[in-house]
């Protein structure tokens, strides 16, 4: 009975095992495919959905922005805005790190500082205003 049990055991492991190289496998297959069809080189696809990703975060605050501009029918700059704008150039800069893009690196650090400002004024600059609003 232990020696049957251990067979088993034995058997399942291999067959599992051998499923997971299968697996492992083709979704290597499907990045390499991915990353040709794309023209990405190899082993980028990762860096490259990063980038795109940063890209859309970006672009978001536009899209934010122009929501709620519409609703308020007047410019409104939500604070939606600014984190958009913290994590979309964050995840730029750590793009332009890896790219080693100074070009791209310097475009994204001072807005970035920007942005951050922005939201502490936000948050912390309300409390000054509405205290010496006369």
């Amino acid at each position: 009975s232990s020696k049957i049990s251990k067979k088993i055991s034995k058997k399942i492991s291999k067959n599992f095992s051998n499923k997971i190289s299968k697996i492992k496998y083709l979704m290597t297959e499907y990045i390499t495919n991915i990353e040709n069809l794309l023209g990405i080189p190899s082993g980028e696809l990762t860096w490259f959905i990063i980038g795109f990703g940063g890209q859309f975060l970006f672009m978001m605050r536009f899209v934010i922005q122009w929501w709620y501009s519409e609703k308020a029918k007047q410019v409104v700059i939500p604070v939606a805005f600014w984190y958009c704008s913290i994590f979309g150039s964050l995840t730029l800069l750590i793009y332009a790190v890896h790219r080693k893009d100074p070009v791209f690196f310097f475009g994204q650090s001072l807005p970035l500082i920007i942005y951050l400002r922005n939201l502490y004024l936000h948050f912390y600059g309300k409390r000054n205003t509405s205290t010496n609003k006369q």
